[in-house]
């Protein structure tokens, strides 16, 4: 606790105190502090500017006192001078300045002259019991809650409120970490630069696994919300599960051969699946790298070979800091509690959400809200990009205008609800097959040159993907060519004799 100098004994009425049959009564509080540092303030109003970022009117005990710092802070925002003469029309019908033998009040504040000197250190310890007394009502209202049984019984719906509740006393004492110096940014970009260069010039953020796509974006970037979209069928949930599986492995091996962690292009990854449970997700992974048919896997048509294989990669990904969490109809604040809950016990360094219109706002509400809805969860997850400083990759669905369209390559204005969703990402990445769409023109078999004409076209577009770049605040956009192996639900590098033409 700060320490502060004694304060002279003010002539006049006296200090204002809490009535102890208030709430307020026996929890932690210094009322001639807020006296002091009120005082000061009125005396020099350039003290405002040391206080005004971190100290808010409700951060008093005394809601009078309260009162008169938004006052001083009003006045002096308008550039006016704060003092007990200006500020006196505007509590002479104050009932508590009243109780107290009127706006004489304000005058006897500023009769300590010495607590200009500790001005800082008071508003330090106002704001510092302002937080115990947060913290002691959130503990209150835990116990209350996990006391009263009259209502349906949820402790683990319980345990998040606390969590988010805590978690808001905490963040409230992190204004000061927002601001850096350039030499800290600096620094920052320096080591990123090192990293990229380190890597062979292409990576300064997290792998994807794929080097066209590390190529193009640099890698998965901390504090970046990137969306990959596309329509059903494109291969959004492999290609995010592939990536997921890539970081988290690059991660293992980076540890296994002495890496620190900082410094791996690799981190441990929460993939927040909405759609698919947590078995399908490892089926998908399992059938990659064991290089067996996912439909197989499920169907139980392996043969006792392939079984082992199963076995062998089964036991080397059991290591994996890879973490599933495949609780449906999760709220944007649950997932961020629960995100801020891994990075705490696991570290994690990549978020990955399928997907974002699974996701469900703080309040209920009609179509009509939708728009609203996905606006709070898009910030919700920009907001927690930066906030626990990681990447988030958040899958989104795209509206059917694109099926109306001779050309079926996606458009940031195919995103559903794209207006927030484009504004608040950092990169916007679209799947595209056009073997897919082609699969659907079969003709009639009995066309033998229609038929010629259309298995011709579909062995070049065979296996062929793309990954369309279509926003990135960080470089240029454009396509990356992949290549899907539809067997193993797994995307890979396209060869190089393989790169036809660019559609952009």
């Amino acid at each position: 606790m700060v320490s502060l100098p004694p304060l002279l004994p003010p002539a006049g009425p006296a200090l204002r105190l809490v009535d102890p049959n208030q709430p307020m009564a026996g929890l932690p509080q210094n009322l001639e502090a807020e006296a002091a540092l009120l005082g000061a303030l009125m005396i020099d109003n350039r003290l405002v500017e040391d206080v005004v970022t971190r100290l808010k009117p409700d951060h008093f005990a005394d809601a009078l006192h309260g009162r008169i710092y938004a006052a001083v802070l009003s006045l002096s925002a308008k550039g006016m001078s704060a003092n007990p003469v200006t500020m006196k029309p505007l509590f002479e019908a104050d009932p508590a300045i009243i109780e107290l033998g009127g706006p004489g009040y304000l005058a006897m504040l500023t009769q300590n002259g010495a607590a200009l000197l500790a001005a800082r250190d008071f508003a330090t310890q106002i704001y510092d019991l302002a937080l115990l007394r947060e913290l002691i009502r959130v503990g209150r209202d835990m116990v209350s809650a996990a006391g009263d049984t009259s209502t349906g019984i949820a402790p683990i719906e319980q345990i998040e409120t606390a969590e988010m509740a805590l978690y808001k006393v905490a963040e409230a004492g992190e204004v000061q970490g927002a601001v850096k110096s350039f030499r800290e940014a600096a620094m920052e970009a320096v080591k990123m630069a090192d990293r990229a260069k380190r890597s062979g010039g292409h990576l300064s953020g997290y792998t994807t696994g794929l080097t066209g796509l590390n190529e193009k974006m640099g890698g998965l970037h901390k504090s970046d919300l990137i969306i990959l979209a596309g329509r059903p069928a494109m291969g959004k949930t492999s290609l995010a599960t592939n990536i997921a599986f890539a970081c988290a492995q690059r991660f293992a091996e980076d540890v296994a051969r002495g890496v620190e962690a900082e410094k791996s292009s690799g981190a441990p990854v929460a993939f927040f699946s909405l759609e698919m449970s947590s078995d399908q997700l490892a089926t998908r992974i399992l059938a990659e790298q064991s290089e067996l048919s996912s439909e197989a896997l499920r169907m139980g048509r392996i043969k006792d070979e392939e079984f082992t294989r199963l076995a062998r990669a089964s036991t080397a990904l059991s290591a994996l800091p890879l973490w599933i969490d495949d609780t449906p109809g999760l709220t944007i604040a649950a997932l961020r509690t629960r995100a801020r809950r891994l990075k705490r016990q696991h570290g994690i360094g990549l978020i990955v959400v399928d997907y974002l219109q699974l996701l469900t706002g703080s309040r209920s509400g009609g179509s009509d809200n939708r728009v609203q809805e996905i606006s709070e969860i898009t910030r919700g997850l920009k907001t927690l990009a930066k906030e626990l400083a990681v990447p988030v990759l958040a899958l989104s669905q795209l509206s059917r205008a694109v099926e109306n369209r001779e050309d079926k390559r996606p458009q940031l204005s195919d995103l559903r609800e794209s207006g927030t969703i484009e504004q608040d990402s950092d990169i916007v990445m679209f799947v595209y097959r056009e073997e897919y769409y082609h699969s659907l023109k079969q003709p009639d078999p009995e066309d033998g040159e229609k038929h010629a004409k259309w298995r011709e076209k579909a062995e070049k577009v065979f296996g062929l993907a793309e990954v369309i770049v279509a926003k990135q605040r960080h470089g240029a956009t454009g396509t990356v060519p992949l290549t899907f192996i539809k067997q193993f639900t797994k995307f890979a590098d396209r060869a190089d004799s393989d790169y036809g033409p660019q559609p952009w």
